[in-house]
């Protein structure tokens, strides 16, 4: 009887595994795009559906046999896809008319939908349906990219001012009609502030008209680097 509660804890275990790495795929994809929802969201969003949906499935194997008890196994399941809609929300941003971050919330329910799938045993299902994410965003993508493509810029700014903040910069940048993600603040070896961002602006714009962006900001800074990604 150990044995076997050993062999199925070990094959739940698998399936969350499994999940985890069908989900960092997905959001590898996300990530090398500089989105807000990246590999470790991804990840989480993928173990953690997978273990509802294994926890739906054989958590009350142990009350099911109680007379008067009758259970509904699909509840736990049907709750994460509802939930999955707050976290959705989360990374869709609407900027001067734009509305961004649509395709990677589409992307965290789709993740829920996998680890569903792997979670409940569809080992076959649940991985296709991952090469078949990875597949509609790469095509997609580059489909797209050929009409209105983007660049993606890392910029690093050497700050003059020491009372100056991350929000304060990330606000500033905002205002000049820049994209940033993954902004971050920290101290050189120097004693310098040192603040690092991803831009995501249009092919056609230049690395001059970035850098008048950029003077533009408010705050006494050096452009230490630009990088085109």
């Amino acid at each position: 009887m150990d044995d076997v509660f050993m062999f199925s804890e070990i094959e739940y275990l698998f399936r969350i595994v499994l999940s985890a790495f069908c989900g960092a795929l997905i959001g590898l994809e996300r990530e090398k795009r500089a989105k807000s929802a990246g590999i470790r969201t991804h990840v989480l969003v993928a173990i953690s559906s997978a273990l509802m949906m294994v926890v739906s499935k054989y958590g009350f194997f142990d009350v099911i046999p109680i007379s008067g008890i009758s259970l509904d196994a699909s509840r736990i399941a049907a709750g994460v896809v509802s939930a999955i809609g707050f976290l959705g929300a989360g990374v869709i941003f609407v900027r001067k008319e734009n509305t961004v971050g649509l395709t990677t919330s589409a992307g965290l329910w789709a993740t829920v939908g996998m680890g569903i799938a792997v979670g409940a045993g569809l080992y076959f299902t649940g991985i296709m349906f991952t090469l078949l994410i990875l597949l509609i965003q790469m095509i997609l993508h580059s489909h797209l990219n050929r009409t209105n493509a983007l660049l993606v810029a890392r910029v690093s700014l050497l700050l003059e001012e020491k009372d100056v903040t991350l929000p304060m910069i990330t606000k500033k940048l905002d205002e000049c009609g820049l994209s940033v993600r993954g902004a971050e603040l920290r101290l050189s070896k120097t004693g310098n502030l040192v603040y690092t961002c991803l831009v995501i602006m249009h092919r056609d714009v230049s690395v001059a008209a970035l850098l008048d962006d950029l003077s533009k900001i408010g705050i006494s800074h050096t452009v230490e680097a630009i990088s085109i990604k």
